[in-house]
């Protein structure tokens, strides 16, 4: 089981288990088109995630799931390792 981390907002597990079950490499816009959520708010989370190390930022726009997210959705991760400037 996913354990919360304080600083993640609800859109943020959304986004990571859009990587998980599409292992690919998109923008915020193409999440944010299949989530149903703003593509700008998709944006800053991404960059958000990816300051956390579950996202990898791969130039252009583009994202993808990290090894530390896949850890983190399999739940075999310390969450206090997944801190933030936010």
């Amino acid at each position: 089981m996913v354990e919360r981390v304080p600083w993640m907002s609800p859109v943020d597990y959304e986004i990571l288990l859009f990587f998980d079950e599409h292992p690919i490499q998109v923008t915020p816009k193409v999440i944010a088109a299949n989530i149903d959520y703003d593509r700008q708010y998709v944006g800053k989370r991404c960059s958000t995630l990816a300051d956390a190390g579950l996202l990898e930022p791969l130039g252009t726009g583009l994202y993808q799931l990290t090894d530390t997210g896949h850890a983190y959705l399999e739940g075999n991760l310390d969450v206090s390792e997944l801190e933030t400037d936010e």
